[in-house]
């Protein structure tokens, strides 16, 4: 018997380490897929518009430095639409997660009439396409007298759909209800609950969602450009794509290759310091213990 289980295991071993190893291959080749175009980008950060204009070449030019000084010093406020955008995707961020949270700890903890039928309504606003309702939310904000300002795009990320779902099932996966039961039998009120023992509990889904609503808002352009006309109160996306439109006298691609490098700095290093919590948010919120 001990000799038949030697030999199975033997046998099964090259087999799983075949497996693993195209595993191995097959990861290191999506990375390289994903990450080449980066790389394509910041070489292309380093080239003039005249060295563009050639083809692409796969090593670094020395037109890096000018490229960013005749960035900063044209007519497009640069400095000022990265502030804008850092302001308005950090408080996006942080009001989406939040009360994203408390929605659905709303609808976790506590049973009330009408609660399943507040959850798919929830749900069907996600099935809903953000321009179809833009018209509407531009009058909106006109009438409102709210344009040139970041209220309007910051505001509406309360109300975020598909951050509720993902909070709703990770606290049906990770927020037994017994802790909750116990905090208040030891006479915690219910904000309370929520800040000092939900929310930590809920930082891996707080930090996935928090860099994805980052994310978001720094790459929003539709309705950024509705609302903001005034060349102070722009974000970057607006001042990219005002960049590319300039006439073909004034029109540099290596100033364009040097902003697109430039505004995407801000969403890599979120990346690199969130990574870890980004997979063990995702990982825990999608299987249910």
């Amino acid at each position: 018997m001990t000799a038949a289980k030697n030999t199975s295991n033997s046998a099964m071993k090259p087999e799983s380490h075949g497996r693993r190893i195209l595993a191995y291959v097959v990861l290191i080749f999506l990375t390289v897929l994903c990450l080449i175009w980066f790389y394509i980008l910041f070489i292309n950060a380093t080239r003039s518009n005249g060295d563009l204009s050639r083809g692409f070449r796969a090593y670094p030019s020395n037109h890096l430095g000018e490229n960013l000084y005749n960035l900063f010093h044209g007519t497009l406020p640069v400095g000022r639409g990265m502030l804008n955008s850092l302001f308005v995707a950090l408080a996006t961020a942080a009001l989406t997660t939040y009360f994203s949270t408390m929605t659905a700890y709303a609808i976790h903890a506590y049973r009330f009439k009408g609660r399943h039928a507040i959850f798919t309504f929830i749900l069907a606003v996600m099935m809903i396409p953000t321009q179809v309702t833009a018209l509407g939310f531009q009058q909106l904000v006109r009438n409102m007298g709210l344009e040139n300002s970041f209220i309007p795009l910051i505001i509406p990320s309360i109300a975020a759909p598909i951050v509720f779902f993902y909070m709703k099932q990770y606290m049906d996966s990770n927020l037994p209800k017994e802790l909750l039961e116990s905090a208040r039998i030891d006479g915690a009120g219910e904000f309370r609950i929520f800040n000092k023992i939900v929310i930590p509990i809920m930082k891996p889904a707080i930090a996935v969602q928090a860099i994805f609503a980052f994310v978001s808002s720094w790459n929003n352009y539709f309705l950024p450009s509705l609302i903001l006309h005034k060349d102070s109160m722009k974000t970057l996306p607006i001042l990219i794509a005002q960049l590319r439109a300039a006439d073909w006298l004034k029109f540099d691609m290596g100033q364009v290759y040097a902003m697109i490098a430039f505004s995407i700095l801000p969403v890599i290093v979120v990346y690199l310091i969130l990574s870890k919590q980004i997979v063990g948010g995702v990982t825990a919120g999608s299987v249910k213990g």
